[in-house]
């Protein structure tokens, strides 16, 4: 019932908005002589089934399905603080708070802030520009969005039972832990942000961002599920106009306290360093005149409990690539390409040895047009090849989305 509501969605704003496209709002709406201002994001997205769930997010939602609503606010209560906060739905679920947190500024005339609560993201590119109209096709980078064969509060006992879960991450559960079935986690997530403390710093062509956090980045936490902490950083240069490249590192424990009492009995002293995810990044982007061009790499660590034989006795590692690229035809339209790439770590079973999850590669390609400043339609055909798993291992798929913003 959800998606046939998005696909009319769909229809009626292709529809209606040549007859009224600037009855539309254009900008943010501002009240209180400018101290609070209000803005919107709406995007429907309606296109092929996808029962391999290449494109499933950890909304447990088809990215090629999805009807998603953002509204966020910001006040300004002062020169040197401001209180930012959005909220988001997705295919009519319930109402969530995607950010809140309090900006602090000890310096009015400095690139220096403080942000406490929940907070925008640190690690990465693409966390920064997930909203629909920052991105030029319909998918996700498989880096922060693909779901994996991995939960933070339900573990697999020995290798063999977390090579039967291969590409079964939209749904799973395994002997340890929560018995409950649920998605796994991607790298990355781009979906939900951490809850925690946020400091940025820029001078020149250089930026800075650290931040300490509940949860991981492929888990963010609004309550901490364990006695860890994350700390994350980020460093972003700026040499020449158009070119910025950045390199990010993260660290923090995964493993939920309740999924490792399950594993051993006791929890890991909250001093130690146990069942950490360790996460970098690196990535460019240059763009010229008509031209945009993006590559970004993760590379992601899980440590696990040891349990039982055939043991899970190193880190389970993942890494993605992704290249992407954009190019402006004519006014008001353009042409885009993705190539991405997800490969895993061996591990040895009782039989066999092979990825602890199933290699995913996609090749999405499409074309944007603007009906009007902020109103974007968006076309795109993906190609999507998993190898090895229970589930489908090709998929063709095609999607339309229309994007509004203000």
């Amino acid at each position: 019932m959800r998606v046939p509501r998005s696909a009319a969605l769909l229809a009626w704003l292709g529809v209606a908005s040549p007859l009224g496209a600037q009855t539309l709002p254009s900008e943010p709406i501002a009240l209180a002589d400018g101290r609070v201002t209000i803005s919107g994001d709406v995007s429907a997205s309606y296109g092929s089934a996808d029962p391999g769930f290449f494109n499933y997010t950890d909304y447990e939602h088809s990215s090629l399905r999805l009807l998603r609503v953002d509204v966020s606010a910001a006040l300004k209560a002062g020169p040197h603080l401001s209180l930012l906060g959005e909220v988001r739905t997705e295919n009519r679920d319930d109402i969530e708070a995607y950010a809140l947190y309090a900006r602090i500024r000890p310096w009015t005339a400095r690139d220096f802030d403080i942000q406490v609560g929940r907070i925008p993201p640190t690690f990465g590119a693409f966390a920064r520009r997930t909203y629909a109209n920052d991105n030029p096709l319909i998918g996700y980078p498989l880096a922060y969005q693909y779901l994996t064969s991995l939960r933070p509060d339900s573990l697999p006992a020995h290798a063999d039972e977390l090579l039967q879960k291969r590409s079964l991450g939209w749904r799973l559960r395994y002997s340890l832990g929560s018995s409950t079935a649920d998605r796994g986690v991607p790298l990355v997530s781009a979906f939900r942000w951490d809850t925690g403390v946020q400091v940025h710093a820029g001078a020149g062509s250089v930026r800075a961002t650290v931040a300490i956090t509940a949860g991981t980045v492929s888990n963010p936490l609004f309550f901490d599920d364990n006695s860890g902490r994350q700390i994350a950083g980020r460093l972003e240069l700026r040499p020449v106009a158009g070119l910025i490249a950045g390199v990010s590192l993260a660290r923090g424990r995964f493993v939920a306290d309740s999924a490792a009492r399950s594993a051993l009995g006791e929890v890991p002293s909250a001093s130690g360093d146990a069942f950490a995810q360790t996460a970098w990044g690196s990535d460019v982007e240059y763009s010229r005149a008509y031209y945009l061009l993006r590559f970004e790499a993760v590379v992601s660590a899980w440590s696990l409990p040891i349990v039982k034989a055939p043991a899970i006795a190193n880190p389970l590692r993942a890494t993605s690539t992704s290249i992407e690229g954009r190019y402006k035809f004519m006014p008001g339209m353009y042409v885009a390409a993705r190539f991405d790439h997800i490969g895993f770590s061996d591990i040895t079973g009782s039989t066999s040895t092979a990825p602890w999850d199933a290699p995913v590669t996609r090749v999405e390609l499409g074309t944007g047009y603007s009906i009007q400043r902020n109103l974007l339609l968006k076309v795109s055909y993906q190609h999507n090849t998993r190898d090895g798993g229970l589930l489908r291992r090709v998929e063709n798929l095609g999607a339309a989305q229309l994007v509004f913003w203000f």
